[in-house]
């Protein structure tokens, strides 16, 4: 009986489908592996832009610093502006640069004592290869908050906010280089092509600022046991055991008989917090492109982050102006010694005062 399904006819035409799906099958698992690859690359891609973008924001020095290879430096940008906002800045600058260059030729005599200076001199020039900066450091003019933001510009992405630096750590001399550190060569090459800038402040602000901090707060022993027990063995009459041992009571009428005794000059270098700015930073010999001062010194300091081409991502820190040394502090403190004292006191920062055009003070009694 002939039946009405040809099996074996289904048969032979299924057969030939088989390789035909599974080639189909293939190429499906193919493209899906492909689309999944794809899948996961894009992905990939994306969570890379959202982690170096939350990288960026926290620290948009990256790891190779902000420098801009190829760019105008520093120098070039203060010397020949590009920008208006910074032409205004240059000529009052310009004017302080000319009252250093004066103050040295009216005072060569004084002033150029050390006709050479040696790489020892030098230990205060804070060096930045990365934006090609040189800053000269002042104790009692800001200069932890510098030393921090010269840890900022120089780390190569280890810092990002300068505040987030602990202030003894800024001060640690390994955790910047100074010029004294380098060749001869290396040094000239520097001062040639870097911008070179420091911070003063009105010297006997300075002087004021430095007597307090380290001579009547409890936590600075050192400088009681170091300098303070050695200034009230000199000057203080009936001075008692407790006073000898500790030095920390020093009264400012002493610490200004210590500085004006030739003694103390024959001790060696005053210390740097209240050494003079000539000698810190020897400015007869070494031509600084920008001179900051304490009273703008918001102004002046961003004004050469600016010039370093960072002023979009670093401030320079702001802090509480009440404990500062003012004016009417330091003529206070000048009020309790002689009128022979003030006049030696000025002759010893005189220099200060005439290179940086700060007036004698009004509060000195030199009749």
């Amino acid at each position: 009986m002939e039946r009405s399904f040809f099996p074996h006819k289904e048969r032979r035409s299924l057969q030939p489908l088989r390789p035909v799906m599974k080639q189909t099958l293939s190429e499906l698992m193919r493209m899906s592996r492909i689309c999944r690859m794809i899948f996961a690359t894009c992905l990939g891609s994306l969570i890379l832009v959202i982690f170096y973008s939350q990288i960026m924001r926290r620290n948009p020095f990256g790891v190779d610093g902000c420098c801009r290879k190829g760019s105008r430096n520093a120098l070039q940008e203060l010397y020949n502006p590009t920008q208006l906002e910074m032409s205004g800045p240059a000529v009052l600058h310009q004017a302080r640069r000319d009252q250093v260059a004066d103050a040295c030729r009216v005072n060569s005599a004084s002033s150029r004592k050390r006709r050479v200076l040696t790489p020892g001199d030098l230990k205060h020039l804070v060096v930045d290869e990365d934006h090609e900066l040189i800053y000269c450091y002042v104790p009692k003019v800001a200069c932890t908050n510098w030393k921090r933001v010269m840890m900022v510009l120089a780390g190569r992405g280890k810092y990002s906010d300068p505040m987030e630096i602990p202030s003894n750590e800024a001060h640690i001399p390994s955790n910047l280089k100074t010029l004294n550190q380098y060749s001869i060569a290396e040094i000239n090459h520097r001062l040639k092509n870097y911008l070179k800038f420091l911070f003063v402040r009105e010297p006997f602000e300075r002087l004021v600022s430095a007597y307090r901090n380290k001579f009547t707060l409890k936590y600075n022993s050192s400088f009681h046991k170091r300098f303070g027990t050695r200034i009230i063995r000199r000057y203080r009459k009936n001075a008692t055991q407790d006073a000898l041992l500790n030095g920390d009571d020093v009264k400012f009428k002493e610490f200004a008989e210590y500085l004006v005794d030739p003694a103390t000059q024959r001790d060696g270098p005053l210390n740097e917090h209240w050494q003079t700015v000539y000698q810190l930073c020897h400015p007869c010999h070494i031509h600084y492109d920008l001179v900051g001062k304490y009273d703008t010194l918001e102004d002046d300091a961003n004004y050469v982050l600016r010039l370093a081409g960072v002023g979009e991502f670093l401030r320079f820190p702001t802090y509480p102006k009440s404990t500062r040394t003012t004016d009417a502090m330091t003529a206070q403190f000048f009020s309790n010694i002689s009128t022979q004292q003030q006049i030696q006191l000025y002759q010893l920062y005189k220099l200060d005062f005439l290179m940086f055009n700060y007036s004698m003070p009004s509060y000195l009694r030199l009749d």
